[in-house]
């Protein structure tokens, strides 16, 4: 290894990463400009669109989502309700805009979902949907699905209707905001509820075995003066209380269409045994073992004592993250199947809540709106059923391969200029005491039969691959042997 070396210059980084970014456009063939026919459609549709006959415009609704979102899905409204409380959800009314069978219909079956790429979302409908007509934003009247729960003391759901209503966001609140005003006691009834019913939803997930996987969010974030860092951060409470009223809704809606025997489900088999026994054992060499027997905890409820600040617990949540696999949706008519769970959840679920940035949620919410007033389900949503599974693999598939290649490339971007440098580490994968082989990192897979792991770098966050025997949930020290922006790679090697 040479003693002296030239790091490169910043703005030379900044441009190849910008190019390595954007060549990812074109390797993976991601969606381009919409077809002009498509967005033609849409701004007719925008033009010419009218609101529910009923109006709820009465009703406080607000949206909480991250600060720069303005693909606003869901508005959010809590009131007490004698003993219990009365939730309103509106989600946006997407299939308003969309014509059945037209340009605008097949352009988003293509796509599946709004993609995020670091240099730009690629959004499902055009901004003049997503970011405007349909979007709940504050102060706009607009259309939306308004699911009303009645909860009992403990927030179990005791009734629940789905109508289309013209509704008006009163506030674009963000998360840190709302979390910092409840803390403070400064918040709002309506947000201080939200806590007090996500609370009593976290406690019956707990009791249903349902899992949440509280991993800290890397998110790739563009620097002022060009280029990118990664931001690692625990989620807020507030995330979570606000996530337990939109896996409420979606379990509704699966309830709905069971009881309705006509659908779209997303499920994912329980873990299996093998799965759930290297776990175990992975839990217990870490000095944190989990056991679901006789007098022990859930799986869902042992992951929520899991503190992500300690380097052994953090490297249980990222080996936990192996169980959360084979996840698909099951469409069905006529004829329940039999397998209707989604096992993180512990209960039947579907997608439903966010139809501005996922197909499969636009059709979800016109099947429960017909089957909570006894209306016809269009033959439309019917016949697209058996295809809905294909188009969404394909767009999760597509998804996962865009975030992880586009966090690869960033993670060598912020490193190309430290090579020979050391960094503090923790094994979050190790090649012992099981001598498993370890999952993740960064595309570096060292195909040469020798011992590695997969490490997580503390300054810069970056999480690659090590050559090396090490111990999961250990700190070790690192030297990085190279880093390839274009090609997506880092070396990294054990000291020690």
């Amino acid at each position: 290894m040479p003693h002296h070396r030239i790091a490169p210059n910043v703005s030379e980084t900044s441009n190849q990463l910008a190019e390595a970014l954007a060549a990812l456009r074109t390797e993976l063939e991601l969606p381009e400009d919409y077809p002009e026919e498509a967005l033609a459609e849409a701004k007719e549709a925008v033009a010419s669109h009218t609101l529910p006959a009923l109006d709820l415009d009465h009703i406080p609704f607000v949206t909480i989502d991250p600060a720069t979102s303005t693909d606003l899905d869901q508005a959010l409204h809590i009131e007490r309700d004698g003993d219990g409380y009365k939730v309103f959800y509106a989600i946006a009314d997407v299939p308003s805009f969309v014509t059945p069978g037209g340009a605008l219909d097949t352009e988003t079956r293509r796509r599946g979902q709004t993609l995020y790429a670091p240099d730009g979302r690629i959004p499902l409908h055009p901004e003049v949907i997503s970011e405007q007509a349909g979007s709940l934003l504050a102060g706009q009247k607009c259309g939306a699905f308004v699911w009303e729960f009645h909860l009992d003391g403990a927030a179990e759901v005791t009734s629940v209707a789905v109508r289309r209503a013209a509704v008006r966001s009163r506030a674009k609140l963000n998360y840190r905001d709302v979390q910092a005003d409840i803390d403070a006691g400064t918040a709002e009834p309506g947000l201080q509820l939200l806590k007090e019913v996500g609370l009593k939803r976290v406690e019956l997930e707990r009791k249903r075995g349902g899992a949440s996987l509280n991993m800290p969010e890397q998110e790739i974030v563009p620097l002022p003066v060009g280029g990118y860092r990664i931001v690692a951060a625990p989620s807020l409470p507030v995330e979570d209380w606000n996530a337990q009223i939109s896996l409420m809704t979606g379990m509704a809606a699966a309830q709905l269409m069971l009881d309705g025997k006509v659908g779209i489900l997303r499920t994912m088999p329980a873990p299996d045994e093998r799965s759930l026994l290297h776990f175990k054992r992975q839990t217990a060499a870490l000095g944190k073992p989990w056991n679901n027997g006789q007098g022990g905890i859930s799986y869902g409820e042992y992951l929520r004592t899991l503190d992500a600040s300690d380097p052994k617990q953090l490297a249980i949540l990222h080996s936990a993250g192996m169980l959360f696999r084979g996840a698909g949706y099951t469409p069905f008519d006529g004829e329940v199947p039999d397998d209707v769970e989604q096992s993180a959840i512990g209960a039947p679920y579907a997608h439903t809540t966010a139809p501005l940035r996922r197909l499969v949620d636009r059709f979800v919410l016109v099947i429960c709106e017909a089957l909570s007033n006894g209306t016809e389900i269009p033959g439309w949503v019917r016949e697209a059923l058996p295809f809905l599974p294909e188009m969404m693999a394909a767009s999760d598939q597509l998804a996962g391969r865009l975030e992880r290649m586009a966090l690869d490339t960033v993670e060598a971007a912020l490193l190309v200029s430290h090579v020979g440098e050391e960094f503090d580490a923790v094994v979050i994968s190790g090649s012992k005491p099981n001598g498993s082989k370890p999952n993740g990192g960064n595309g570096n897979g060292n195909g040469n039969g020798r011992p590695s792991g997969v490490v997580q770098i503390a300054e810069p966050a970056v999480t690659a691959r090590c050559e090396g025997e090490m111990e999961s949930g250990t700190k070790v020290r690192v030297r990085l042997l190279a880093a390839d922006i274009h090609a997506r790679q880092i070396s990294l090697e054990l000291i020690g």
